[in-house]
This record gives C-alpha cells, sequence and structure tokens, in this order.
C-alpha cells in the first residue's frame, strides 16, 4: 500500500509504503529511497546500502536494509528499501520535540557514541566500491579540487579564498587512525523521537580511510543549528555530551583537528551550494531546491570569516 511520497533532501526523494508478510505479521512499513538520476550519486545506492549493514553489525543507529538494487529501470532510478522508522527528522520539528522532551543531551550522546562504533569498525570491513581517501592525509584530499570549485563560480568570492588559504597554511598531519567516515552526519539528517535517536539516515556520502575529525565537526556547523545558535551541536546540545560519549565508547577527541575540519566543512557547504544552484542553472539537475540554495552562500561567508578571525 502506497503511502506517499517525500523529499529526501535536494537529490533524492522517499516513497513510504506498507507491504504484507507471509508470516502472519500482518502489513510491514518500508520507505524506498530513490535516485532520480544516477549521474549525481556519489556512492552509489547499492553501495550505500552494504555499508549501512555494516554499520549496523557494529552498532551505529541506522533502519535496516531490507532491499537494494542499481537498475534504474524498476523505478526511474537505483533504490533501496529499509524499514521505516517513525519519528522526526525535520530540523525545526526536531527542535521543538528535543525542547518539549529535555532530551538534547541525550541525542548528542547517543549521536556520539553512534560515531565512535563507526570510527571503530575495520575499513577493510566496508565495501570495496566505497569511495576512499586517496594519499596519506584525508586533510590533503578534502582541499584538492577546491581551487577548481572556486574558479567555476559565478562570481569571485573574496571571503571563500581567504577560507581556503587559511586552511591550505594550518593542514594538520595525517590522523593517528583512518576510519570510515558518515560525512553527513547531522540534524536534518536524524531521525529523533521522544527517547532520542533513532536513525542516522543518508550515507550516500560516506568515504573510507577518512579522519574521524570529519565526522565530530560537521554536525557543530552553525548551519545546522537552525537559530538556536548556543547549542553547537545540532541547536540542541553543547559539544561536551556529545565530546564525552564519544571518547567514553573509544574514540579519541583532538580540538585542533576537530577545528580545522569545522572550517573546511563551512567552507565546502559553501562551495556546495553554489554548485548546486550552478546545476540547476545550466540544466544539469533542474529543481527548485538546488536553486534556492545558492540564497545561504552569504551567510557561510560570514560563518567562515566568525571561524578563523583571531581566537
Amino acid at each position: 500500500t502506497d503511502r506517499g511520497i517525500s523529499t529526501a533532501g535536494a537529490r533524492r526523494r522517499q516513497v513510504l509504503f506498507d507491504a504484507d508478510s507471509n508470516d502472519g505479521r500482518g502489513p510491514q512499513p518500508f520507505v524506498a529511497t530513490i535516485m532520480p538520476s544516477a549521474e549525481i550519486q556519489l556512492n552509489s545506492m547499492s553501495v550505500e546500502a552494504r555499508l549501512r549493514l555494516v554499520a549496523a553489525e557494529g552498532g551505529v543507529i541506522t533502519p535496516d536494509i531490507a532491499a537494494m538494487c542499481d537498475d534504474p529501470s524498476y523505478v526511474g532510478g537505483p533504490f533501496f528499501v529499509s524499514t521505516r522508522v517513525e519519528g522526526e527528522s525535520v530540523p525545526r520539528r526536531v527542535l521543538r520535540l528535543v525542547a518539549e522532551h529535555h532530551n538534547g543531551d541525550v541525542v548528542a550522546c547517543q549521536l556520539g557514541t553512534s560515531l565512535a562504533r563507526l570510527h571503530a569498525i575495520d575499513p577493510a570491513q566496508a565495501p570495496p566500491e566505497l569511495v576512499t581517501v586517496v594519499g596519506d592525509n584525508p586533510a590533503e584530499f578534502a582541499l584538492a579540487n577546491f581551487e577548481e570549485q572556486m574558479r567555476l563560480l559565478l562570481a569571485p568570492r573574496p571571503a571563500i579564498a581567504m577560507g581556503l588559504r587559511w586552511l591550505e597554511r594550518r593542514l594538520p598531519s595525517a590522523p593517528p587512525k583512518r576510519t570510515i567516515v558518515h560525512t553527513d552526519c547531522r540534524n536534518g539528517n536524524l531521525i529523533i523521537g521522544p527517547d532520542g535517536l533513532r536513525a542516522i539516515l543518508d550515507w550516500e556520502g560516506a568515504k573510507n580511510y577518512g579522519d574521524p575529525m570529519e565526522d565530530l565537526a560537521w554536525p557543530a556547523l552553525r548551519m545546522w543549528r537552525f537559530r538556536e545558535d548556543a547549542m553547537e551541536i545540532g541547536g540542541f546540545a553543547s559539544r561536551q555530551p556529545f565530546v564525552e560519549a564519544y571518547e567514553a565508547a573509544g574514540g579519541v577527541f583532538d580540538p585542533e583537528r576537530f577545528h580545522w575540519w569545522k572550517v573546511l566543512g563551512t567552507l565546502k557547504w559553501a562551495l556546495g551550494l553554489a554548485g548546486q544552484a550552478a546545476q540547476h542553472l545550466d540544466g544539469r539537475y533542474v529543481s527548485i531546491v538546488m536553486a534556492a540554495s545558492g540564497r545561504r552562500v552569504s551567510e557561510l561567508e560570514w560563518d567562515l570569516l566568525m571561524l578563523i578571525k583571531p581566537r
């Protein structure tokens, strides 16, 4: 039974449906996540699904995978099917729910624990086709294409150029441990309920042999606080419970490397939003969501300047 269609960010769509089982349990809730075009995916849908299976086995909170398919002929694009998890994922609704149940620190602890468990998984267990960091230093790999992306912008962006020079001058050495990284674990890609974190979504951009501090810095960007700027982690908690839970579960926190990745994440998102707008304008992927992305670039430039100013 079709339960409806919803968006899944700017790039994908979801179909919610119930399916009858043969074991007498009655209709079971599922969701099909569909990539409209294989040309815009990062990891393939089947690679993402297989990575989620590995993550779940490692204790990471993510929905169970029921099926996967890279053939676009069935539903108009590659897809996978997972169990449907009830809860809130829209950021403002998440923040209202967290405020109502006073469980922001609980969510932050559960998120920190899940990331520590992800980073504890042997990278050799990841699907071999997973995007892999090339070279010894994930920071160098992350910076590799930024100069070219800047050249493709429609207008000069001095703040972004300044941020890029800051990152290059302060390039950290290779991390002591390289891990599987989700790369997009933040408010908006989490399902939250009154009991806390119920699922981590959107593993499309995951990488292998990355720097674990990339995953910890990303949810701390101001963009993911949705006007609750005092709460660094997703607008629902301070850094302390998040980091303490990460360390209690075996992770090692490096504050200087964390800050570097926070600057890089802000710059990356500014370039990414400008690129999404360009994809709409040149006709590669026409979408009002992609078009609207460009309006946030100036805001991210401000965030970038605030992060690199002398401390």
